[in-house]
């Protein structure tokens, strides 16, 4: 078995392989570089050699824009300029002559007031919402630190042309130029902007679900306590995709993801590094969902889980204390795909049903509060 530097240099210049899909079998057969990465990815046990050829695709495109790793030295303001998914994702469609963004969706970009001043946000209208549609506040990604609207673009857009609802992807204060809570103090501020404003921009302010993705999904859960807490409206439903929800980075899924793309434990460290003052602030319990706080009061919840993800440990366990607290939850796992499949949904199959199965429990969620009164949850 090759020692850990070696392995982490055949991850580095020989990314993954996959099975063919069960259900839905990939457009194109392995080539020999698939399957020479299979198999050295199996002979040093990694994860990696069970993912989807479709998913595989993109990481390889990612891999040929030479992302400059996310650990160590590297500061904040480096590693914001680095390639991305979503980088990776557009040159996919290009070279299969795909849009990069549907075409009966409208974006306006405006701001809200923020913890520490007017912070970016971007309306998703789609061109068949209602004349008072719903309305969806989406938070994005990356470990509080990196990532903006534009980086997080094709998931709310997706979710808008879905789901007819309006999606207000709402960007926050990110560290290390301010440390947590920051962003935590920004999304709910953002989420009272929403009860007050949607009815400007044709949204119905009774109506208001909260999602995210990573940061983004650990950021939308507290809205919905802080909601409950602060006997504020409450959200009519939840979308968590592979949340951060735990503070312990010894979990399985750690373990068997310590050198996995596009993240992995080391990365995860370095985000804690820049977001959080001490340990005490990392085990706040906003952090550590799953070990101290309260889920009982919440609005039902989707969960959406990668099977090749760090954090794939703490968005189950979440999804099960969320169940044991009485709160109605959908919660799926995604196997053969990586944390950020979510928003790739022009070319990767699971990532299509995951973003098929949010919207519609979102219309079953604005369906389901139609005509009830919009009352603040109980404390």
């Amino acid at each position: 078995m090759p020692n850990k530097a070696l392995r982490t240099l055949l991850l580095a210049t020989t990314l993954i392989s996959a099975p063919v899909f069960a259900q839905t079998p990939p457009a194109e057969e392995p080539t020999l570089k698939d399957k020479f990465d299979r198999t050295v990815l199996e002979a040093v046990g990694s994860p990696m050699a069970n993912v989807d050829l479709d998913m595989k695709r993109v990481l390889d495109t990612l891999a040929t824009l030479k992302p400059r790793p996310i650990i160590g030295a590297i500061t904040a303001k480096e590693a914001r300029t680095q390639p991305t998914i979503a980088d990776a994702a557009a040159l996919v469609m290009k070279e299969e002559g795909k849009g990069t963004q549907p075409s009966d969706v409208t974006a306006q970009d405006t701001t809200y007031k923020g913890a520490n001043g007017d912070v970016p946000v971007r309306i998703y209208k789609p061109a068949n919402a209602s004349s008072n549609a719903p309305v969806v506040l989406y938070f994005h990604g990356g470990g509080f630190v990196i990532a903006d609207l534009d980086t997080y673009d094709a998931s709310p857009r997706a979710i808008a042309q879905q789901s007819g609802a309006i999606v207000v992807s709402a960007h926050y204060s990110q560290a290390p130029e301010y440390p947590f809570p920051a962003a935590h103090e920004d999304a709910v501020a953002a989420y009272k902007w929403v009860l007050d404003n949607a009815g400007s921009w044709g949204g119905d302010a009774s109506k208001v679900a909260v999602m995210g993705e990573s940061a983004g999904g650990n950021l939308a859960i507290n809205v919905a306590i802080a909601a409950r807490d602060q006997n504020l409206q409450a959200a009519v439903h939840q979308v968590l995709i592979y949340p951060l929800a735990g503070s312990n980075m010894q979990t399985a899924s750690y373990e068997e993801n310590d050198s996995s793309v596009p993240l992995n434990r080391p990365m995860m460290q370095w985000f804690v590094g820049q977001t959080f003052a001490n340990e005490a602030a990392v085990q706040d319990k906003r952090i550590d969902l799953v070990g101290k706080a309260d889920l009982k009061n919440l609005p039902p919840a989707t969960v959406i889980t990668a099977e090749i993800d760090p954090l794939n440990t703490e968005g189950q366990e979440l999804a099960k204390k969320l169940k044991e607290a009485g709160v109605k939850v959908d919660a799926r796992d995604y196997a053969g795909v990586t944390h950020e499949f979510f928003g790739l949904g022009n070319v990767v199959a699971d990532a299509k049903d995951a973003q098929a199965r949010v919207a519609a429990n979102l219309k079953d969620a604005f369906g389901a509060s139609e005509g009830r009164a919009s009352t603040p949850s109980a404390q």
